[in-house]
Parts: C-alpha cells; sequence; structure tokens
C-alpha cells in the first residue's frame, strides 16, 4: 500500500537494528492480529508512541491484509475500502500515544476501522456492490472436483446472497461479514465492536434470520 508509506514517509532503513532482545523473523499468526509476535509488537508500538513513524510501517504490514478484507466487506468495493483502511492506519498513528500497552492492538485497530467505514459509509450514502463479496469468496480455495455446473451453482448462491445482504440493517450486515466472510470468533467481534459476546452471539442471531427471511421472500417472489 505505498499511500500509506507516503503519507508516513516510511521505509525501514535497510539494517536499522531490531527492537533490543527481540527476534523479527519469528512470527506467529492470529486470526484478529497481524503476523508480529506480541512481545515484538508491543515493542514497535512503544516505538511508534515516542514518536518514529519508521516502526509503524511493520504494523501497517502485518494489519493490512486482513484490514482490507474487512474494509472490502463493509465498504462494497476495492477503492473505497482502501480509502477507509488508510484514513483508519492515520487515525491510529494519530491517537496511538493514547493507547494502553497493556491491552491487545487488534480488537483497538479494527474499532477504529470499522467506525472509518460506517463514518464513510454514512457521508457517502454508499451502498454495498457485488465486487467485494466476489472477490472475498472468489479468493476462498476452489474446490478441485467443481466442474462447470458446479460454479454456476456458486455463482448463483452467490447473487442471491449479495442481493439479500443490501436489503439488511447495517448492524446485521457488519456482524455477518466478520462471522461468516471473514471469520472472526465470537470474542474477537465482541472487540471490534465494543460489545458482550452476549450481544453478539444474540445480534448474530438475528442477522441470520433475517438474511433467511430476505432469501425465503425472494424464492417465493420467483416462483
Amino acid at each position: 500500500m505505498e499511500a500509506l508509506h507516503v503519507v508516513f514517509g516510511m521505509g525501514l532503513p535497510r539494517g536499522a537494528p531490531a527492537p533490543r532482545g527481540l527476534r523479527p523473523r519469528q512470527r506467529i499468526r492470529t486470526r484478529i492480529g497481524g503476523s508480529l509476535l506480541p512481545d515484538l509488537e508491543r515493542e514497535l508500538l512503544r516505538k511508534c508512541q515516542s514518536g518514529d513513524s519508521r516502526f509503524f510501517e511493520p504494523i501497517v504490514r502485518a494489519y493490512e491484509p486482513a484490514g482490507l478484507r474487512v474494509a472490502l466487506g463493509m465498504m462494497g468495493n476495492p477503492d473505497d475500502a482502501r480509502d477507509a483502511l488508510q484514513d483508519a492506519f492515520v487515525k491510529t498513528w494519530q491517537t496511538l500515544g493514547r493507547f494502553d500497552l497493556k491491552r491487545r492492538f487488534g480488537p483497538w485497530f479494527f474499532q477504529i476501522l470499522r467506525n472509518q467505514c460506517r463514518d464513510a459509509l454514512r457521508k457517502r450514502k454508499a451502498r454495498f456492490r457485488r465486487e467485494a463479496l466476489d472477490e472475498r469468496l472468489e479468493a476462498r480455495p476452489a474446490d478441485p472436483e467443481s466442474g462447470p455446473e458446479r460454479r454456476r451453482e456458486r455463482k448463483a448462491a452467490r447473487e442471491r446472497i449479495w442481493k439479500a445482504l443490501e436489503q439488511l440493517s447495517e448492524d446485521h450486515r457488519e456482524i455477518l461479514v466478520l462471522k461468516e466472510i471473514e471469520g472472526f470468533r465470537y470474542g474477537e467481534i465482541a472487540g471490534i465492536l465494543g460489545i458482550p459476546e452476549g450481544t453478539v452471539a444474540s445480534r448474530l442471531f438475528h442477522a441470520r434470520r433475517a438474511l433467511a427471511e430476505v432469501v425465503r421472500g425472494t424464492e417465493a417472489a420467483q416462483t
């Protein structure tokens, strides 16, 4: 994401020393986080809080893939999603000084991203468009045994789901994207949305029911 590097004047110098006592090549992947070890991430954030923007680049790189997927699901097309993600990273940098390093960074960042997406949707009166869901679903591993007929069926199913999603409320659409498309866990969704896990379960239940009702109504209208 070259624009982010322009915004922050990034570009960690080659050979720049890693934070003391940490080995950057040791990485783990978590569903909600990036690809940085927690201790390394915390040290990078501490450096950022001291005003050194060079150390924000690894944070951006770690959270960009998942962040873009979430933004795509909420915004509806790649261009708007990238704009929202860049705005979220800018907002994150601007408010990073207030972040408590004892907390997990991932949920905090995704809260910011979610708010940026929702603000953008309100300002632009944007609606979901088909490209985002298609891009996300097509990125999943293909069934090696699927033939042309199976692919047509899947495409038709995506069309039905897409049209149904467009008719849902923002809250229902949002939680379905996070759970069913992006695959976040209940606790992670709770952190992103800033609601209790019990509320996540309840909202997801109602969102699924609303989606099913829309799909049934559409199918009934076609018969």
